[in-house]
Order: C-alpha cells, then sequence, then structure tokens
C-alpha cells in the first residue's frame, strides 16, 4: 500500500507586497546608507578622527540593516531594478572610499618609516646622497 508523504505548505499569514511596495520599503534604506556615506566622505575630507569613527560606524549599521531587509525582499518576491542599482552604487562607492583610505594610510605608514626607523634599522645607518643605504661595514668606524 502506497504512503503519503508529508509535504510542506507555505502559508503566509501576511499577504505578498507589491512590487511597488517593496521599492518604497526599500528607499527609506537605501536613502539612509548614501547619507552615511556622504557623512563619511565629509569627515575623511575634513580628516576629522572621530567624526570619521562615528560615521563609519553609522555606515555599518545602516549597511547591516539593508542588506537585511534586501535579503528579505528577494526571499519574499524579489528587489525592484532600480534599489538593486542604487544599493551596487552605494556598495562601489564605499569600495572607492576603503581603497583612497587604505592609499593614504600606506602612505603615511611609509612617510612615518622614512622618519623614524623602527628597531631593525642600525643607529649607525648612512645615507648617500641619493638617499639610498650605504652599505653597514661590521668593526670599522667612521672619522672624521
Amino acid at each position: 500500500m502506497a504512503r503519503l508523504l508529508p509535504t510542506e505548505v507555505d502559508l503566509r499569514l501576511e499577504p505578498e507586497p507589491a512590487p511597488g511596495d517593496a521599492q518604497a520599503g526599500l528607499e527609506p534604506l537605501v536613502a539612509h546608507v548614501e547619507l552615511r556615506l556622504g557623512a563619511l566622505a565629509d569627515s575623511l575630507r575634513e580628516r576629522d578622527v572621530q567624526a570619521i569613527e562615528l560615521q563609519a560606524q553609522e555606515l555599518h549599521r545602516a549597511l547591516a540593516r539593508a542588506v537585511e531587509c534586501f535579503m528579505h525582499a528577494a526571499r519574499n518576491g524579489g528587489v525592484p531594478a532600480p534599489m538593486r542599482l542604487r544599493l551596487a552604487r552605494a556598495s562601489a562607492q564605499l569600495a572607492r572610499q576603503r581603497e583612497a583610505l587604505s592609499r593614504a594610510t600606506a602612505a603615511l605608514d611609509r612617510a612615518i618609516d622614512v622618519l623614524m626607523p623602527g628597531e631593525s634599522a642600525s643607529a649607525a645607518r648612512v645615507y648617500t646622497a641619493s638617499g639610498m643605504a650605504a652599505p653597514l661595514r661590521s668593526g670599522n668606524s667612521l672619522n672624521a
């Protein structure tokens, strides 16, 4: 005798949102991410460390919320193309800011290394006129 297997039934308690509703619900989230990106860009331009830290935290929160809602919308009817495009643009802007910050940090690190050599650099290190390090001579001292 054939045995019937239980099947899953998707009973939604809430009505399926119309495509326009999904865009309306995502609009403020994307706008908030765009606002936070702009605020972070301003803080970076002003080189205000405290503001950069605050804006980065706020942007992180806004992005986390937007991604959560976008995933929910994708599971429940899809994300409208204009919203996907706006979020993609925001993501690209964030990548550009991250790259610019990374380059600035690397340049600062190089400048600090030149101005304040680390422990590994010998105190007796001599540089030539071209700025290249002259080879160290062990056991010999320089006389003036």
